[in-house]
């Protein structure tokens, strides 16, 4: 009886584990912003957050905020993962979610990390939040419909196999393209000073605003119940690598504002 019971808590675990993941970018995806952000980062920031860090990367603190998602004691942070609002809208006309969305999580963060007054605990806590952040602004699924919870009631096929189209964005395509985030992140375009100057203007609610134009038209590229497979991969993958490469830029601008 005692070994029924152990199989299936393992087995509810699974499940939940498996619908929790469906809500955040991959570890990969997470991992390639935090990496190439690094590159971007003045020495004068790159000195501080090693400092703060004790020589942390980037990278490896970019998955925190979904590793203590298991932790009630922080489920106050679930929802700055996302944002949603109505095809249409911008975030400044949308109906906001009183328990606070990306755009508010983001400013959260970046008020504690600048409070001489917060600990270092709570600096560090509050900076690996807004590294994942802002990967996660940078999904378009993230940035989605709260009446399909950001696609992930939009039931797809990967290669035959059962998903939704939130997982694919996050996860799917990055885990068949087979590449490391450390070999994904060097093996990217390669940008000149204006480009990246060009992707680093505006701020948080120009960029959220941004993704969800791509949205709308990752909403339009796949139906219900439809088979993604090889030809999703050429026609979209490239669109994954240019956010994630936005998201690392973006990423270093605010970590130099903050610590250069």
């Amino acid at each position: 009886m005692k070994s029924k019971v152990i199989i299936l808590f393992l087995l509810v675990s699974s499940i939940v584990y498996a619908n929790d993941k469906e809500l955040i970018w991959g570890q990969t995806g997470h991992r390639v912003v935090g990496e190439i952000a690094y590159h971007y980062l003045t020495k004068r920031a790159k000195r501080n957050l090693n400092k703060l860090l004790n020589g942390e990367g980037l990278a490896m603190i970019s998955t925190y905020a979904d590793d203590i998602k298991s932790d009630r004691a922080y489920d106050k942070h679930k929802p700055w993962h996302y944002v949603n609002f109505k095809d249409g809208e911008t975030y400044e006309t949308s109906k906001k979610n009183p328990k606070g969305d990306l755009v508010t999580g983001i400013q959260e963060c970046k008020k504690i990390i600048l409070d001489p007054n917060s600990s270092k605990k709570d600096k560090i806590h509050y900076l690996k939040l807004l590294v994942h952040l802002i990967g996660d602004l940078h999904q378009p699924l993230h940035v989605g419909r709260a009446e399909d919870r950001g696609g992930n009631a939009i039931r797809v096929q990967w290669f035959r196999r059962n998903t939704n189209l939130h997982s694919v964005w996050d996860s799917k395509m990055l885990d068949s393209y087979g590449m490391s985030y450390s070999e994904l992140s060097s093996n990217l375009n390669k940008l000149s000073k204006n480009k990246v100057k060009a992707l680093q203007q505006g701020g948080i609610v120009d960029w959220v605003n941004e993704t969800r134009v791509l949205t709308t038209k990752v909403y339009a590229s796949a139906k219900k119940e439809e088979n993604l497979s090889y030809r999703y991969m050429y026609d979209h993958f490239s669109t994954v690598k240019s956010q994630l490469q936005k998201g690392g830029i973006r990423l270093a601008k605010v970590l130099n504002e903050l610590f250069g």
